[in-house]
């Protein structure tokens, strides 16, 4: 039979090492099978690693000492790494297994090593800054050495259905680390588009004009307002410090019409306020004049009333008196007349019975007064040079009295 020619059947020792499980030659070598491992190697194994433990450890240790020796340094190494400490500006949050347990202080603080618990340190006391319509880089000293416009953030539309380029930065603080941490995923992002959201909704309920003006701090402080409520209602533990408006301006391809609209406004508000300035200093004045000329009428129209009245009660008495004296009235009224037509004129006064014939030369009896009596001239007239001499034929007789005999 063949495995008999061959050397003792299948399990026998043939040239192929007596079957699958005989002892044939061992393959050491080649790209041929390897063999498996057996019970005396890792027994070589062992004994070569305590060897090596025991050149390391001191001496005097034995094997087990010294793999508890070194456990247990593992033990306190790892322990030890849970000390951690909290800056002047952060708080710490423990989180064990990934949920929060607790809140620390700031100073150094104990948690259960990882992966049993770790801690999270944010900066509660540090300004943050978000801008939206634009972005700053940094330069050197923290400083803001370039501004770069995003034209897809900037426009808003006003009350007044005009549209205007915003660019304005928040400035926010981390008021609740806990709910800052766990209850919105990006806070950065949150804050932006919070805040140009609160932005849109102020900027859709004013005009143009109050926010390129004197509207920007009401804006600012609505702004705020609204900002917070819709953080507070995310639960964001965040607080915010100020809304600070940047750049308020007309969108570029009509910035000039839209200032040259602005200067003609201006225009007709000056020259408005100018009529009414007018208005208001000429109205009053008039209606002082007005009161004036009607004072000075009433004041007239009293003082002639008054006047008549006067006259009429002094013709009353004069009536009266020449009614009782006819004679005497008579004669006053005449002297009192003669009066008032020759006070002011010139007279020479000529008694007829001087000469008895009562005719003499008429001499120049005006120029014999004095110059300043001379040339005073009558009532209404001039002066006028004196007469040449002449001889009076006959003195004119003094009219007689009404009523004389």
């Amino acid at each position: 039979m063949i495995w008999i020619s061959q050397g003792g059947g299948p399990w026998g020792g043939g040239p192929r090492g007596g079957g699958p499980w005989g002892g044939g030659p061992r393959n050491t070598g080649g790209s041929g099978p390897r063999r498996s491992p057996s019970p005396a190697d890792f027994e070589e194994w062992l004994r070569r690693g305590q060897d090596r433990v025991r050149q390391v450890l001191p001496g005097g240790f034995g094997t087990g000492a010294g793999i508890a020796v070194v456990l247990a340094a593992i033990v306190v190494i790892w322990l030890a790494s849970g000390f951690y400490r909290v800056l002047p500006d952060e708080v710490g949050i423990v989180l064990r297994f990934g949920a929060y347990n607790r809140t620390t202080q700031p100073g150094l603080n104990y948690h259960l090593p990882a992966p049993i618990e770790t801690v999270l340190t944010p900066k509660v006391t540090r300004g943050n800054r978000t801008e939206i319509g634009y972005r700053t880089a940094e330069g050197t000293a923290g400083r803001s050495v370039a501004v770069r416009q995003l034209p897809e953030e900037a426009p808003m539309l006003t009350g007044d259905e005009n549209i205007v380029d915003i660019n304005f930065a928040v400035f926010w603080v981390i008021k609740d680390a806990k709910a800052y941490l766990f209850n919105i995923r990006d806070p950065e992002m949150t804050v932006k588009s919070a805040a140009e959201s609160a932005m849109r909704e102020v900027i859709g309920e004013t005009p143009i004009a109050a926010a390129l003006a004197e509207g920007r701090g009401k804006i600012e402080l609505e702004t705020q307002k609204l900002l917070q409520q819709l953080l507070n209602d995310y639960g964001a533990g965040i607080e915010i410090t100020e809304v600070q408006l940047q750049r308020v301006d007309p969108p570029d391809p009509v910035i000039d019409a839209f200032r040259d609209v602005q200067r003609a406004l201006a225009d007709r508000a000056r020259l408005r306020n100018e009529a009414e300035a007018y208005a208001n200093d000429i109205i009053p004045r008039a209606r002082g004049d007005a009161v004036r000329i009607t004072q000075e009428a009433q004041a007239y129209r009293q003082q002639v009333i008054a006047r008549a009245q006067g006259d009429a009660a002094r013709f009353d008495e004069v009536y009266k008196a020449f009614s009782a004296a006819e004679d005497v009235t008579q004669k006053r009224l005449y002297l009192e007349t003669m009066e008032d037509i020759l006070k002011n004129a010139n007279k020479v006064i000529i008694d007829r019975g001087a000469n008895g014939s009562g005719v003499l030369p008429y001499l120049p009896l005006p120029g014999l007064m004095p110059k300043g009596e001379a040339a005073k001239p009558a009532a209404g007239g001039s002066a006028a040079a004196a007469p040449p001499p002449q001889t009076l034929q006959s003195a004119t007789p003094t009219p007689p009295l009404p009523g004389a005999q």
